[in-house]
């Protein structure tokens, strides 16, 4: 994982920088001479992150990426943006699927700032379950449904740039990558129309029975420090996503993602407790290494499961 940053005032030069960053795609300008293009680029695992500034306007024309991308507008307006025949245009705080994997999209971009945010689709199938005919969950719209699910998927995708791809030690941690590519695209299911299944059915219900909780909760137990994902423990207890989540609303009033955090608190706590006095160990690693990001949210679902701060429980192993 790693981070990338282009600046350039030759358009040749953009042209062939983001053919191979997206692409490739061919660039028409309306012959301004100052233009500068810049990119900053953070990557993990099934996820970029791209920050665009064009202060020029230019036309584009970009074959299937393979990937599923979203824009974020910032500043300017990306006009004409065409996928099929059907055009639209975006301007400052919109967030829309900039093209399907496997479709190719022209436009323009005016004198924009924006951000383009690419992940591979197979993780909408990580959170959710297929749709009828079984084929692999697939987004359905361009625009968000809600105003209130585009803010909440833009907060998520700005999370991950400036919490986790911009620190190069918390992008290297694995469980923190996972936790926030599935909450990516949990956000994007939750935004963006989609052909995937979300109520529980008659079967799944039927499913949802004491066994199948105690084989997730057998699975997350022993995989607690791998990067599993939603749909990894429902294959293990043999029934689908939506199964699963009935398992444990039903039996434990949580989600399989809650009970997963909540296990991983607890070997965090574990490790708290056996820190060797001249250790290096640290509340922030300790939470980093266990998924945890935000060390104020560890130490309040710490305090809360254990009645103490997490810096008490290290400095008594210590002691």
């Amino acid at each position: 994982m790693d981070s990338l940053v282009f600046d350039s005032g030759d358009l040749d030069t953009a042209e062939e920088f983001l053919s191979h960053a997206y692409a490739r795609l061919r660039i028409g300008n309306n012959g301004t001479e100052a233009n500068r293009t810049r990119m900053r680029r953070g990557v993990m695992p099934s996820v970029s992150i791209d920050e665009l500034d064009m202060n020029y306007e230019m036309s584009y024309s970009v074959e299937p990426l393979g990937r599923l991308a979203l824009c974020v507008m910032h500043e300017g307006t990306i006009a004409d943006h065409t996928i099929q025949g059907v055009s639209a245009s975006y301007g400052p705080g919109d967030i829309a699927v900039l093209a399907p994997p496997e479709l190719p999209y022209s436009g323009r971009v005016r004198a924009a700032r924006y951000n383009v945010t690419m992940l591979d689709d197979h993780l909408l199938s990580q959170v959710a379950d297929p749709g009828p005919s079984g084929a692999p969950v697939r987004l359905t719209g361009n625009r968000p449904r809600t105003p209130a699910a585009a803010r909440y998927l833009k907060h998520l995708i700005f999370h991950l740039r400036d919490q986790v791809l911009a620190d190069p030690a918390v992008r290297d941690e694995p469980l923190i990558v996972s936790t926030g590519a599935q909450s990516l695209a949990a956000g994007v299911l939750a935004a963006f129309p989609h052909s995937a299944r979300t109520d529980p059915a008659a079967q799944d219900r039927r499913d949802a029975h004491s066994a199948t909780l105690r084989r997730a909760v057998a699975y997350i137990d022993d995989h607690a420090e791998q990067p599993v994902t939603v749909a990894e423990i429902a294959a293990a207890a043999h029934v689908t996503v939506r199964a699963l989540q009935y398992a444990f609303r039903r039996h434990l009033d949580t989600t399989p993602t809650a009970y997963l955090r909540t296990v991983r608190l607890s070997h965090a706590h574990r490790e708290l407790r056996a820190a060797r006095p001249a250790g290096g160990a640290t509340v922030t690693g300790i939470a980093a290494h266990w998924g945890f990001l935000q060390p104020s949210r560890f130490a309040a679902a710490y305090r809360a499961a254990y009645g103490v701060s997490p810096s008490h429980t290290l400095r008594a192993g210590r002691a």
